[in-house]
């Protein structure tokens, strides 16, 4: 298990963390939210030693991480990791050697995620010579050519096209499903919905809110009512009792209301006016519960 408890970094006058805190378990994926400069990226960078935390503790298993630990780690940073004109293979190869493969057992992992993401062709090529989306794939091969058995990824799926999200995704979760560890940072929230069962938010250099996304939208204190209305709809809406916003486009008005809110009697006046086309009461959106947590 990979815990974070407590950590504070400071640089200078600006405080990066705050008493940052998270744990995740192996087998699971854990979605780490939030706004630029909200701490992410440092507090990833605190797993590998990277940065060195004020105070607080990063352990592994119970224990502190140590050299050999950070060999069975995988990291993928938000900014390009590799060289630019070494061939694609060669820098697998060394990236796998780095973290103690025999060469022969690094060249057959490095060929073999290069085929699963579809780049067995680019091989012998250099990296610069690739779109941006392909060294995105190059980047993360890099992080999983030795097999680890902990995933820590900063933006992994930025500046992909949707069947190269597809396709990462897809690796991630066999990742997760074989017993690895696996933690993203992602401003994509709809793609963390659909992939982590667990996520982290954090604000200001602390984590605000952590837990199961199905168990969090269900404790939300805010519901997701989409409305598609006959004619001007704001009377109607005014009636609504516990609204905190409402954002409308083509004629259809997503509201969010207090989950106390009693909406039957709302749906019901709607429907007897003759004014309601659709609706859908549902428990918010992970992008819903990420806006409440950092306003």
């Amino acid at each position: 298990m990979l815990l974070l408890r407590d950590l504070h970094k400071r640089f200078g006058d600006v405080v990066a963390l705050r008493g940052c805190s998270f744990e995740l378990a192996r087998g699971r994926m854990l979605g780490f939210l939030g706004p630029n400069g909200a701490g992410k990226t440092t507090a990833m960078r605190s797993i590998f030693g990277l940065i060195r935390p004020d105070s607080g503790t990063v352990t592994w298993n119970g224990e502190p991480i140590t050299a050999a630990d950070r060999l069975r780690f995988g990291y993928m940073p938000e900014q390009r990791g590799l060289y630019p004109k070494m061939r694609v293979t060669d820098q697998l190869v060394y990236f796998g050697r780095l973290h103690g493969m025999a060469s022969a057992d690094a060249t057959s992992s490095a060929l073999g995620w290069l085929e699963r993401f579809d780049l067995a062709d680019r091989a012998n090529d250099t990296l610069e010579s690739l779109s941006h989306g392909n060294q995105q794939r190059v980047q993360l091969a890099a992080a999983m050519v030795h097999d680890p058995e902990l995933l820590v990824l900063d933006e992994p799926f930025s500046g992909l096209d949707p069947i190269a999200v597809e396709t990462m995704s897809g690796v991630l979760t066999e990742q997760a499903d074989a017993g690895k560890a696996v933690v993203f940072s992602s401003h994509q929230l709809d793609l963390v919905e659909d992939l982590c069962e667990e996520v982290a938010i954090i604000d200001d250099g602390a984590v605000v809110v952590r837990g199961r996304v199905r168990e969090l939208k269900d404790s939300a204190p805010i519901r997701h009512l989409e409305l598609d209305l006959e004619g001007d709809a704001a009377a109607l809406l005014q009636a609504l009792e516990g609204v905190q916003r409402i954002e409308t486009r083509d004629g259809v008005h997503t509201v969010i209301v207090d989950a106390a809110t009693d909406v039957r009697g709302f749906i019901a006046r709607a429907e007897e006016a003759g004014r309601l086309r659709h609706f859908a009461y549902t428990t918010p959106s992970l992008s819903d519960l990420f806006l409440e947590a950092v306003r």
